[in-house]
């Protein structure tokens, strides 16, 4: 009985921080911080309890990775310009 409340609990709290993450990352779009981290951590969580967050998950992961190529293409591109 005791255990299943500690459980119940860890879910709870996990949840909470979750959202709580996600949350920070929505208000760091607006505001300057690290929202490419607090975002998908965020959701990372909560795919754990939840099937929209694994979808969301997995698109702000295709997203990332591709701004990640598209910016590697244009510092390569200023590279080359800069003669460097």
């Amino acid at each position: 009985m005791q255990k299943n409340r500690l459980l119940k609990i860890k879910r709870i709290a996990s949840i909470m921080l979750g959202f709580l993450c996600l949350l920070l990352g929505m208000v760091f779009i607006l505001l300057p911080g690290p929202a490419v981290i607090f975002i998908p951590l965020g959701l990372a969580m909560l795919s754990l309890e939840y099937p929209w967050a694994k979808i969301g998950l997995k698109k702000s992961q295709r997203y990332f990775r591709q701004a990640a190529v598209k910016t590697d293409q244009g510092l390569s591109w200023l590279g080359r310009k800069l003669g460097r």
